[in-house]
């Protein structure tokens, strides 16, 4: 009996399917412990992070927390339509997107440039030493930040205050003044995560293959060509990747900083989607209303990670997929 065409392809794609499968279990089996230690990453994900998707339903229902989730009444689009409409949006977006775009273009290239730098140490002693104090305001928490910031600009015993003083200037209490803030916030950005970021492209450095580097040098290449024409360019991949993935989170400012340092007097230039969400649900308990705008400000992230990611394939051609 003769086989016909679409027998044929749909027993090729039986074929290729098995064989897909074997390929799978074989690497499942080679890589067992490396996936057993990857468990408490799914497991994490699915508690913390995909688990709590389902509370978005609130953000389409005018939430009683007496009648549940499920229970109260479905208003549809209402909250957002509400949100859109409130005089608080375009200060919001406008607070929310300079934050992050001045955090992104202001913080991202420094720990670039800070691994670079740090690649052409020659002494281990030092370069450690740099390391080490490089790397410890990235495991200091928010709060603990934030209150030394506090203590350095207080108008009264802050250390800033009291250089001002000193040069024979006046004091400022610089939190309270709206044109500082963005710039506070930036600073303390940059001071706590270079050094922790900088591990990343100092990993990638540490790839690059050496007999490029001795090529170089014997054809009498500088180190700032080394740095310029090798070890930029080598790491121009792993870079991408993380201006893809900053500028994915560049709307996804944590409220927690933000709402220690800012106070009534800055509110016109530090109030962000985050901060807002934080009143509106935990403090005013309008969960339904926080919730749509949580949503919104999440649906404007991943709308920002697929155009890096497009722009990245298209500049350089790599992207996250």
């Amino acid at each position: 009996m003769q086989t016909t065409q679409p027998e044929l392809a749909r027993g090729r794609k039986q074929s290729a399917r098995h064989s897909r499968l074997v390929s799978a279990w074989r690497h499942m089996k080679r890589d067992r412990q490396l996936l057993i230690l990857f468990i408490p990453c799914i497991v994490f994900y699915a508690l913390f992070r995909y688990g709590p998707l389902y509370g978005l339903i609130i953000a389409f229902k005018d939430y009683n927390v007496y009648q549940g989730i499920l229970g109260s009444e479905w208003v549809g689009l209402e909250h957002f339509q509400k949100f859109f409409h409130s005089p608080d949006f375009w200060l919001l977006f406008k607070n929310t997107f300079l934050l992050g775009v001045f955090t992104l273009f202001w913080a991202f290239p420094f720990p670039i440039l800070f691994a670079v730098m740090l690649n052409e140490v020659r002494s281990v002693k030092f370069k450690k030493t740099v390391q080490t104090f490089s790397y410890l305001p990235a495991f200091l928490s928010v709060v603990i930040v934030s209150s030394m910031i506090i203590d350095f600009l207080s108008p009264t015993h802050g250390l800033v205050n009291e250089a001002l003083k000193a040069l024979g200037l006046e004091a400022k209490y610089f939190l309270a003044a709206p044109e500082w803030f963005r710039s506070i916030y930036v600073s303390s950005e940059i001071w706590q995560h270079m050094g922790y970021e900088a591990i990343i492209y100092l990993a990638a450095i540490a790839s690059i293959d050496p007999t490029l580097y001795e090529a170089a040098r014997v054809d009498g290449a500088s180190r700032f060509q080394m740095m310029r024409y090798i070890t930029i360019p080598s790491i121009m991949p792993t870079i991408l990747i993380m201006f893809i993935i900053k500028s994915g989170s560049m709307f996804r400012i944590g409220y927690e900083k933000v709402l220690l340092l800012y106070n009534p007097m800055t509110y016109e230039v530090a109030d962000v989607f985050s901060t807002y969400v934080y009143r509106k649900g935990l403090l005013e308990t309008n969960y339904s209303y926080a919730a749509a705008v949580g949503l919104f400000e999440s649906v404007i992230a991943l709308i920002m990670l697929l155009l890096s990611n497009r722009i990245s394939k298209r500049a350089g051609g790599r992207g996250l997929w």
